[in-house]
């Protein structure tokens, strides 16, 4: 409530040091713990909805990464986020412009989109993935469409095929709670977390997996820069 009271005041307000200080509040979190680990990126891991606290947590990204599932509710959300990041986007530049003199540093708020990730169905006893292929193949063109405001028609396009799709990560299934229960990414659990046999295979996919899309991102990363 605190941050979202604050946003309109970084316009009018005349305590503007109080509102930008609250609204970049987790800009300014990052921006600290990133000094004290001597970290050059910083992961922000937000959930999917809209509110005031993730508004806050985007502007202070330079990037943003969408993960999506092969369901409705992930098209529809893919459709709600394109327009509502260039609205914030146009209203954070605003706010910015507000801020004269500037007495401490404030993030760009570009929230420049890399691309999308799609998490893989899971398959079970060969059961039919029409109703994955339904949903997945309809994601290339929402993207572009609701995402990078481009409406040129596309056919047949698949995520395997489209530049726009940084992964398509597996669906781990038991390494997820095995990791919770371990405080541990799904590849970093050894054997004395559980991780024997069929799981240690998976754990090893899982960083094939995870370095082959940490290159795709700081790559874009440079050629966005």
């Amino acid at each position: 409530e605190l941050i979202s009271s604050e946003w309109p005041n970084c316009l009018v307000s005349s305590n503007l040091y109080r509102a930008f200080r609250v609204v970049s509040a987790f800009w300014q979190a990052a921006q600290m713990g990133a000094s004290t680990a001597h970290a050059d990126i910083v992961l922000v891991d937000v959930g999917p909805n809209l509110g005031a606290i993730n508004r806050s947590a985007l502007i202070a990204s330079d990037y943003i990464v969408v993960p999506l599932g092969a369901d409705l509710y992930s098209l529809q959300g893919l459709r709600n986020l394109g327009p509502t990041l260039r609205k914030w986007r146009e209203e954070w530049n605003k706010r910015l412009d507000n801020w004269n003199p500037p007495e401490f540093s404030l993030p760009r708020g570009s929230m420049q989109p890399l691309g999308y990730v799609v998490q893989q169905h899971g398959v079970r006893l060969s059961r039919s993935v029409k109703a994955y292929d339904k949903w997945v193949n309809r994601i290339p063109g929402v993207y572009r469409k609701s995402v990078l405001q481009d409406s040129a028609p596309i056919s047949g396009l698949r995520p395997s095929d489209d530049p726009h799709c940084l992964a398509t990560l597996k669906h781990y299934r038991s390494l997820v709670p095995m990791g919770q229960e371990a405080r541990k990414p799904i590849f970093s659990l050894s054997v004395a977390d559980g991780a024997i046999g069929s799981h240690a295979i998976a754990v090893q996919n899982a960083r094939q997996d995870f370095d082959r899309l940490a290159k795709i991102l700081t790559e874009r990363m440079e050629v966005v820069h």
